[in-house]
């Protein structure tokens, strides 16, 4: 029996069958996956599984006009057809000369686990069932799952750019609600990637205990009482929610746009000097690769409030005339404070103690009202109850400048390493 096809093989027959279909630039990329997971349903194992998945991904570029596909069918013959509906695609696209691939980049990365531990998994899920047994019994796991995954990938374009990479993590997830009675809680949920589970009790990862534990707190709320203009102290995943808004500010779509806020920024303070952001491409479950086929070296973003850098890509960059920065498709840390986070609740007179935004999409100038979920009433520097019907209202740059204090705790969830932020000056209703 025949040996199956690298990804290498895979990506460099349809290149070469893309340059011959008439494509004046292309780019084919080869990836395989594979899942090892345990999964859990209203707090007990439901699954063990594996999956596997191939596939082929390909943009051509034709007379300055682009298209894109993605297939599973690797049959020479399936391939060949799908180049030539590509190539009708990209016939009847728009005309945009900053249509471009990658040129020169190449790279062999090889990171994290290669081969799943199913001991740790398992050992993983007793643990966290344990802990929720012990703990927080009036917590239901509505869905849970311990996993490994080993994504490999081989990217070539006509540019000469060659990079593979084969890239394992272990990652958890858990999501649910807390009931007693007729009362229950609103649903919470947290996660992340580790390269490895053992390393610490499964309540430990993430975050995961600390939500089990407010999400069991959250079964009785209380509105916050009248309107009043306060602040509030984000939790990493809320801290998260205005990180995405920033990192948009900063990217593609705004940019072209130009409705960024930012643009014309560089250089220049555009938050408090307690913030500095920089990327962390090379955390568990990321790959320092940008989607666009270009190597990601670390980048600073804002340093002390300075905004350092914008981050089109190389599109972007042709499109706006700004500078291409690369980034990958995830990494990012917020740099630890100097407040403990008790010093940092200790500084709210009144406000909230926020674990989730539920804001929509903010005005093109950052305003934005929204609901806070799976939140605390602060006073006097003491957390209070869990809230319900509370509503906060701002502007998203003005939050960047009213950062009062940073944590020194931070949490890691391998893509993200977040603090807990204090800041003034919101308006609740």
């Amino acid at each position: 029996m025949a040996a199956a096809p690298s990804l290498n093989d895979i990506a460099g027959q349809a290149l070469e069958a893309m340059r011959a279909a008439g494509f004046d630039d292309a780019q084919a990329t080869a990836s395989r996956t594979e899942v090892r997971e345990l999964n859990v349903n209203h707090n007990e194992p439901s699954l063990l599984r594996s999956t596997g998945s191939v596939r082929l991904a390909l943009l051509g570029i034709v007379g300055g006009r682009s298209a894109s596909t993605e297939t599973s069918d690797l049959r020479p013959q399936a391939v060949r057809e799908r180049i030539a509906g590509l190539l009708a695609d990209a016939a009847s696209a728009p005309q945009d000369e900053a249509n471009a691939v990658s040129q020169g980049q190449r790279a062999r990365i090889v990171k994290g686990p290669q081969e799943a531990d199913l001991g740790a998994l398992a050992d993983t899920m007793r643990d966290l069932l344990a802990f929720r047994e012990r703990e927080t019994p009036h917590m239901m796991i509505d869905e849970a799952d311990a996993k490994h995954t080993l994504a490999q990938w081989h990217t070539l374009t006509s540019g000469g750019s060659d990079i593979a990479a084969s890239a394992g993590s272990y990652s958890m997830g858990v999501f649910g609600t807390a009931r007693e009675g007729g009362q229950s809680s609103s649903f919470n949920y947290t996660g992340g990637a580790a390269d490895d589970l053992r390393s610490r009790p499964a309540p430990d990862h993430f975050g995961i205990g600390q939500m089990l534990r407010d999400t069991a707190q959250q079964i009785r709320t209380r509105p916050a009482g009248g309107n009043f203009v306060g602040d509030v102290v984000l939790m990493p995943n809320a801290v998260e929610s205005l990180l995405a808004w920033l990192l948009g500010q900063l990217a593609d779509t705004q940019l072209i746009a130009g409705s960024s806020l930012y643009r014309q920024r560089v250089g220049q303070s555009i938050a408090a000097p307690l913030l500095s952001l920089r990327s962390r491409f090379d955390a568990p479950g990321c790959v320092p690769v940008t989607p666009d086929g270009h190597l990601a070296p670390p980048v600073q973003v804002i340093e002390r409030g300075v905004l350092r850098a914008l981050t089109p890509s190389l599109y972007g960059s042709r499109k706006t005339g700004l500078p291409h920065v690369a980034v990958a498709a995830q990494g990012w840390e917020i740099d630890a404070g100097a407040t403990p986070l008790a010093t940092l609740l200790g500084g709210v007179q009144r406000g909230a103690l926020v674990g989730r935004l539920s804001m929509g999409m903010p005005a093109a100038n950052g305003n934005f009202s929204g609901v806070i979920k799976n939140s605390f009433l602060v006073a006097d520097g003491e957390r209070g109850p869990a809230l319900s019907e509370t509503m906060i209202s701002g502007n998203m740059a003005q939050m960047l400048r009213d950062i009062s204090a940073v944590s020194s705790e931070r949490l890691d969830s391998g893509a993200l390493l977040l603090p807990w932020l204090r800041i003034s000056n919101l308006h609740f209703s």
